[in-house]
């Protein structure tokens, strides 16, 4: 069974940085793409970042209300994949997920339904 645990959430004001991280254990790390999605009040999940499997960095995509902003990365050696978020705006808030893919070796892919198992989520909240 696959645990993930997120942390790094808060308040901050527009323009600021957060950095999420997501740790996780039950699998080999390496072998897994992971992913971050993000859940706004009223809104679908949405897909943030994600980052393929990989002995060591490893190929990331975004999404493109976030690219050039935020930066997925991932440390094998803690069992940790990282959301470095910046420039952060009041429509980022939401309530971020990280997630494991449920097939060894995948591309860290775009759909939520790829992955399965998730973290219980940490709040972001950006203020204008």
């Amino acid at each position: 069974q696959v645990q993930l645990v997120e942390s790094g959430g808060g308040l901050v004001q527009a323009g600021g940085s957060l950095r999420l991280s997501c740790a996780a254990s039950g699998r080999t790390f390496s072998s897994y793409g992971m992913g971050w999605f993000r859940q706004a009040p009223g809104k679908e999940r949405e897909f943030v970042a994600a980052i393929s499997w990989s002995w060591s960095g490893g190929s990331t995509h975004y999404a493109g209300s976030v690219k050039g902003r935020f930066t997925i990365s991932r440390d094998n050696a803690k069992n940790t994949v990282f959301l470095q978020m910046n420039s952060l705006k009041p429509e980022d808030t939401a309530v971020y997920y990280c997630a494991v893919e449920g097939r060894m070796y995948g591309s860290g892919s775009y759909y939520p339904g790829e992955y399965d198992s998730w973290g219980q989520g940490t709040q972001v909240t950006v203020s204008s």
